[in-house]
């Protein structure tokens, strides 16, 4: 039947394989019979070249790997070189500082010289050199030239150092020279370490190394023994080592022929005048691979015979087959465009047909279902009874026309659901030959719907099981959309109870209204998607009929039927707010008990302090009486001496003025206060102890400082309490009297991009021990045997209230704790919630 003209693929949008196809039948058959003979033998030709492209690439993968291996072993050899040369360095280094610091002498000197010189045979010398390049003493090795043994006094001359003298000198470096010494010597390398006596140059303490000991010690035997390695110097002159000389033996019939690899670099810390290097030893022909690349070859020239002789077999075979192709791969065309799952049943119910989209959904082949009788494997075991009884229907022609929904199994176990639907299946005579069942999958679409039912079952799950209580009602309506257990359970069912709730947690003041007048909301009047994003603020009220504080936050919200609804959401906060204000109560409470316990501790300070004007305002009173009563004052004395009397006791009166202020037990009183103010107040209390412990307190206070929001008394408190743990660490230490001084420092901070003021006490006492230094903030924890752990953590909560932060650091001196710094800072902005 030929093919209708709507049926035949286009050749622009064909795929390259139908293509080939169709240029393939279009040509003639002696064309054919010339391209079927050199397609193959192309690709012989190509398979020679493949062959050949990978020996070469796997060739020159394997001299990679070498040159790779040749690299690394350098550098290894190098850093080896590079460890030897430093550990010997710095040994020189450190006896130089000991000459310079005089910590050594000239014979000490000798036996270090010799047992360094005698432990590493690659130091041939070494030398001791004053500023005048005379040698004081040194050390020559058994083996070394006869040359390097130098007496005491001998001046070098400029040759032997080759300008290394002058360098080091200027430059005050540690220096290597140039390697020295003519071709057939022994080719050594100095190192010269200079010596600085109180930043004066003294001289040198000059090493001399053996270039061959160096290679011969300083590289690893294992790439000795793989390698031919040399050291050159920058002219590539061989100082240590043999060259390798290559020779090939033999032919290079093959291009990838061996080569030995080669690297080289510089030895560090000497530089460019010093470069190992190192040569591969293999020298052999590549064998095997001529071999195996002649023998592909002569494989490839025999299959080229072998295609030739069957050119004549493949041309009979390729037209026998046009005609079979062609009808094939129409009616393939037709069954495997289908989406739809097509299967077949005779009269009896055997299976006559399946097509490729059938197998695809059920993941059964042809072959498992030709031929095959009820029950199906694509039935499920626990649907069979009833799979049958609806394949008895479909026989009889009862199958609905809307059809029907069966499970259906894969071969690999899983089940999907699927719609059938049946029609009689007619041949071209008119008669029933038996009945074709299209199916579908339809698990998508019925996984869908169960999510979503699943879905609302475990959100209104959820919502119920919370503790707060959900509501949505639509604006300016009573109708309750949705309301979770817990409103039911304080609220009833109701709309009532969701518009309590938002008139009492309305921010706007209570207007006056009618009954029957319509409320308005505070964010009347806005944009519907300003409203959607719009949220309000937490709020606290209390609901008499419940006896509870509920925190009640609002949002806008777009309904399922697209009205605009509001949502509430109110949670029970009564234990939190009892707690807060236990909180808070003890807070406060703490806090006056910190400041009496420190009044406390500093009462005999104070009573000293007072004692001073109470006595000098006594020694005025009597000086004056015992005066008059001699008749031996003038009025211009008397009144200096009353001047002085009274300066004394508005000294004492600001004392205890300061310190009732300062024990007063008040609310957190939050105000604009002037940080010199503050600081002032402090270290005037605070100095009272300090003066029992014998130590001064240095204050430094940045100018043009901004005012900070804050309870002066409170940060106070936490300035007396850190100024006075360090004068009692001081006191502890044991420090001496010029080491006995606490620092005061403040200054503007910039932190996070938000300004600051940083209070910073360093003390120079015995400090934190490290294993401490995370719990002095507990409660009622404690590094002092008579403190009972309460100061820190106030001070802690204090500067935590103004919303700044408490640090603590140790200060070191090396190993050595020398003090500790306690620093916080308060934001300028901050705000303090009464």
């Amino acid at each position: 039947m030929p093919v209708p003209p709507s049926l035949k693929p286009a050749t622009r949008s064909a795929s390259p394989l139908t293509w080939w196809r169709n240029r393939w039948r279009s040509l003639p058959p002696t064309q054919q019979d010339r391209l079927a003979a050199i397609g193959p033998l192309l690709s012989v030709f190509l398979f020679l070249a493949a062959i050949f492209s990978a020996i070469t690439y796997f060739t020159l993968e394997e001299i990679d790997r070498e040159q790779e291996a040749v690299t690394r072993d350098v550098e290894y050899a190098q850093q080896r070189l590079r460890l030897r040369l430093l550990e010997r360095q710095e040994q020189l280094m450190r006896i130089a500082r000991d000459i310079s610091n005089r910590e050594i002498e000239e014979t000490e000197f000798g036996f270090q010289i010799e047992t360094l010189v005698s432990q590493y045979p690659e130091l041939l010398a070494v030398t001791w050199v004053n500023a005048l390049r005379e040698v004081v003493t040194g050390y020559a090795s058994p083996s070394a030239p006869a040359h390097m043994a130098r007496a005491s006094g001998q001046a070098l001359s400029p040759e032997s150092t080759d300008g290394t003298f002058e360098l080091a000198r200027d430059l005050r470096q540690t220096l290597y020279s140039r390697p020295l010494g003519l071709p057939g010597e022994e080719r050594t390398i100095l190192l010269l370490v200079p010596l600085n006596e109180q930043g004066r140059f003294s001289g040198v303490l000059m090493a001399e190394y053996s270039v061959d000991a160096l290679m011969r010690f300083g590289v690893p035997n294992e790439v000795l023994a793989r390698y031919a390695v040399t050291l050159l110097d920058d002219q590539h002159n061989v100082l240590a080592g043999t060259a390798h000389a290559v020779t090939l033996t033999g032919l290079r019939r093959l291009p990838w022929a061996a080569k030995p690899q080669s690297h080289e670099m510089p030895v560090s810390p000497v530089g460019n005048s010093l470069v190992i290097r190192a040569e591969g030893y293999r020298t052999s022909r590549d064998t095997i691979g001529e071999t195996f690349f002649w023998v592909v070859g002569a494989m490839s020239a025999l299959t080229v015979w072998m295609l030739l002789a069957n050119m004549r077999h493949t041309r009979r075979r390729l037209q026998a087959q046009r005609a079979l192709v062609a009808e094939t791969n129409f009616r393939r065309a037709m069954e495997n465009s289908m989406l739809t799952g097509m299967r077949a049943l005779d009269l009896q119910g055997r299976i006559a047909y399946v097509n490729p989209a059938f197998c695809r959904m059920t993941g059964w082949t042809e072959d498992d279902l030709l031929g095959r009788s009820p029950p199906f494997p694509y039935w499920p075991d626990a649907e069979h009874d009833t799979l049958m009884a609806r394949l008895e229907d479909e026989l009889h022609g009862r199958s609905l026309p809307g059809g029907f929904e069966v499970p259906v199994k894969r071969k690999n176990g899983s089940i999907f659901y699927a719609r059938m639907y049946v029609s009689p299946l007619v041949d071209a005579h008119g008669r029933q030959t038996g009945w074709m069942t299209s199916m579908t999958d339809i698990t998508e679409p019925k996984r869908i719907r169960e999510e979503l039912t699943a879905s609302y079952d475990r959100f209104t799950t959820v919502l119920d099981s919370l503790d707060e209580a959900i509501s949505v009602a639509p604006l300016g309506s009573a109708e309750l959309l949705f309301a979770n257990k817990m409103y039911q359970t304080w609220l009833g069912s109701g709309g009532r109870g969701h518009r309590m709730l938002l008139d009492q947690s309305s921010t706007l003041p209570a207007v006056p209204s009618t009954e029957g007048a319509d409320l308005v909301d505070g964010l009347a009047g806005l944009p519907t998607d300003t409203l959607l994003d719009a949220s309000a603020e937490n709020v606290q009220v209390y609901i008499g009929e419940l006896n509870k504080w509920l925190e009640v936050r609002t949002r806008y919200l777009t309904w399922v039927d697209g009205r605009l609804a509001q949502m509430v959401i109110a949670t029970d906060i009564t234990a939190r707010r009892l707690a807060e204000e236990q909180a808070a109560l003890q807070a406060e409470r703490a806090e006056t008990a910190s400041r009496l316990i420190t009044m406390g501790e500093m009462a005999s300070s104070v009573a000293h302090e007072l004692n001073q004007p109470l006595t000098a305002i006594s020694n005025y009173s009597s000086g004056m009486i015992s005066r008059l009563q001699k008749k031996q004052i003038s009025e211009e004395e008397l009144l200096g001496a009353l001047e002085k009397t009274a300066k004394q006791a508005q000294r004492a009166g600001q004392i205890i003025q300061r310190i009732r202020a300062f024990v007063k037990r008040s609310e957190p009183n939050p105000t604009l206060s002037d940080v010199a103010q503050m600081v002032s107040n402090a270290t005037e209390l605070a100095e009272i102890d300090l003066r029992r412990h014998t130590v001064r307190l240095n204050t430094y206070v940045a100018a043009r400082l901004p005012r900070l929001m804050v309870d002066p008394i409170l940060i106070e408190q936490v300035l007396i309490n850190l100024i006075k743990n360090g004068g009692e660490s001081i006191a502890q230490a044991q420090r001496a009297p010029a080491q006995r001084h606490v620092e005061l420092t403040v200054a503007p901070r910039k932190i996070d991009d938000t300004d600051a003021v940083e209070f910073v006490v360093r003390d120079s006492g015995q400090g934190v021990p490290m294993e401490q230094l995370e719990r002095i903030y507990e409660a009622f924890y404690s590094t002092k045997s008579e403190g009972m752990g309460i100061g820190l953590k106030l001070c802690r909560s204090i500067v935590e209230s103004h919303h700044g932060r408490l640090q603590a650091r140790n200060l070191y001196n090396g190993s050595e704790i020398t003090g500790c710094e306690f620093s916080f800072w308060i934001p300028v902005a901050s705000t303090v919630n009464a």
